[in-house]
C-alpha cells in the first residue's frame, strides 16, 4: 500500500489536553508532534501540507491546492469545530478550544485580564474584568473553569500589589439540567461540587442568548440576566467540518443536524465503499440507534479498524463492521479531584484523577510528549507553578472593542520622581 497524509498544519495535536496550554499548565509542544517524525520510518507513507479543496468522487482524486491526488480508498477524518448556534460573530468575542492557536489566545485574554484589573481603579470595571464566562458544561467547560479557578487562587497569589487573584469570579454555564450531563448523575454531582468547592459558580438550565465584548446575556427561569466580562471562553456544541457538506453533496450521502456524515457499519459512505468517514465527522448510530460521542477513544479505535479492513480487502478476506468498544470516560476538575465513569466501576476524587493522568499520558504520542507533560504535572503539583503563563502577540490584538489598551505612555521626563519607580 501507498499512503499519502494529507493535513493543512504539520504536526498531530492531542486536543483533550489544549485546556492546559489555555491554563499555562503546559506548552504546545507538549501535546503535539510533527507528522513527519511521526511516520518517519513508515517508508511507504507520504506527508503532504496542504488544505482539500474539493473530492471529484467519480473520478476519484482528491484537490489540494490545485493539485490532483488519485487514491484508491479515501478515509477523511477532518474533525469538527465549535457552533455558535447560528451567530458566528461570537467566535470572536468567545474563542474555543480546537487549535493550539485558540488555546494560546485564550491564554493571553485570560492573563490580559488580571493585568488590567491590576492597574484599574474603578471598582465595578474591575469586577467585569475579573469575571470570567465559560460556556458549556461538557468536560472541556468543566476543566477549563477548574483550572481557571486554580490559577486565581493559587498560581497568582502573590503576584499582584493591587488586586486579589482570588476575587476573580469563575462563571460556568450550561444549557441542561447539570454539568457533564453524559455521565451518571451521582458523578455530575460530585463534579459540581468539586467545581463549587473552588470558587466557581455553576449555572445550570441557562441558556446564552447574546454575547458582546463587555457582557453576556443569558436566559434562565424565563428571565434574562446581564453578566458583565470582558473573557468568555466558548466549549458549547461543535459541528463538523466544512468539508463533510462538500463530501455529503459529491456522493449523495446525508448530513445529520450537526453537520455530520451518516456512515454505514464498515464506515463508509452509502454507495461507495471506497470512501471512509471517521471521528468526528462521521454519524456512527448502528450499535446503540445513538450517534457515538465526539471523543478521542471513538476516532482512535476507527482507525485502527478502517486499517484492518483494508488489509482484509487486499487479501480477499471477509470485512467486519465496526464495533465500539466503551473503555469510560474521564473529567478532571482540578487538583486531586476527578470523575471517572467505567460502567458499574465508578470513581471520584483522587482515585479518579490518578487514572485520568495516567490515561493521557499513556495517549500522547511520543515517549518525549509522555516524559515532558509527566514533569511538568509533577512540578505543578508541588508548587501550584505554571510555567507557561506567557502572553504572546501584541497585547491588544484580538481584543474585544472597547478594551483599554495596556500600553504605558512614555514618561514626560527623563527624571522621575525621587519617590517613585516605574
Amino acid at each position: 500500500m501507498q499512503v499519502t497524509l494529507v493535513d493543512r498544519r504539520n504536526f498531530h495535536l492531542f486536543q483533550p489536553l489544549l485546556y492546559q496550554v489555555a491554563t499555562g499548565v503546559l506548552s504546545p509542544a507538549n501535546i503535539a508532534a510533527p507528522l513527519r517524525w511521526i511516520v518517519e520510518r513508515q517508508a511507504n507513507c507520504e506527508v503532504l501540507l496542504g488544505e482539500v479543496q474539493s473530492i471529484d468522487v467519480t473520478g476519484r482524486r482528491v484537490l489540494v491546492d490545485g493539485a490532483a491526488l488519485t487514491y484508491d480508498t479515501l478515509i477523511v477524518a477532518a474533525g469538527a469545530h465549535y457552533s455558535y448556534f447560528g451567530h458566528p460573530e461570537w467566535e470572536q468575542l468567545a474563542p474555543g478550544l480546537k487549535t493550539i492557536e485558540n488555546a494560546t489566545e485564550i491564554r493571553r485574554r485570560l492573563l490580559i485580564a488580571f493585568e488590567l484589573a491590576e492597574r484599574e481603579t474603578d471598582i465595578v470595571r474591575r469586577r467585569m474584568l475579573l469575571t470570567f464566562v465559560i460556556v458549556g458544561g461538557g468536560p472541556t467547560g468543566v476543566e477549563m473553569a477548574g483550572a481557571l479557578a486554580e490559577i486565581a487562587r493559587h498560581s497568582l497569589k502573590h503576584e499582584f500589589r493591587h488586586i486579589d487573584p482570588a476575587d476573580a469570579q469563575i462563571v460556568l454555564v450550561e444549557a441542561g439540567e447539570r454539568v457533564l450531563s453524559s455521565y451518571p448523575s451521582d458523578l455530575s454531582e460530585k463534579a459540581q461540587r468539586s467545581l463549587e468547592r473552588l470558587g466557581v459558580t455553576v449555572r445550570t438550565r441557562t441558556m446564552v442568548a447574546d454575547v458582546a465584548a463587555d457582557h453576556v446575556v443569558v436566559n434562565w427561569g424565563g428571565g434574562s440576566e446581564r453578566l458583565p466580562t470582558q473573557t468568555v471562553v466558548w466549549a458549547a456544541g461543535v459541528e463538523a467540518s466544512p468539508l463533510a457538506k462538500s463530501l455529503a453533496a459529491a456522493t449523495g450521502a446525508t448530513i445529520d443536524r450537526a453537520g455530520r456524515l451518516i456512515v454505514e457499519r464498515d464506515l463508509s459512505l452509502p454507495n461507495h465503499p471506497e470512501i471512509f468517514v471517521l471521528g468526528d465527522m462521521a454519524n456512527y448510530s448502528h450499535q446503540t440507534g445513538q450517534p457515538l460521542p465526539g471523543v478521542a477513544p471513538v476516532a482512535i479505535q476507527q482507525g485502527r479498524f478502517v486499517a484492518k479492513l483494508i488489509t482484509n480487502r487486499l487479501r480477499g478476506r471477509s470485512i467486519p463492521t465496526f464495533h465500539y468498544r466503551e473503555l469510560g470516560n474521564m473529567a478532571t476538575i482540578g487538583r486531586s479531584a476527578a470523575v471517572a465513569d467505567f460502567g458499574k466501576l465508578r470513581f471520584s476524587g483522587f482515585v479518579a484523577w490518578m487514572l485520568w493522568l495516567v490515561v493521557h499520558l499513556m495517549n500522547l504520542v511520543s515517549f518525549r510528549n509522555r516524559l515532558l507533560v509527566f514533569i511538568q504535572w509533577g512540578w505543578n503539583y508541588v508548587t501550584y507553578d505554571r510555567s507557561a503563563r506567557l502572553i504572546t502577540g501584541p497585547p491588544d490584538a484580538g481584543a474585544p472593542t472597547g478594551s483599554p489598551s495596556i500600553e504605558l505612555a512614555s514618561p514626560r521626563s527623563t527624571e522621575p520622581p525621587a519617590d517613585n519607580v516605574t
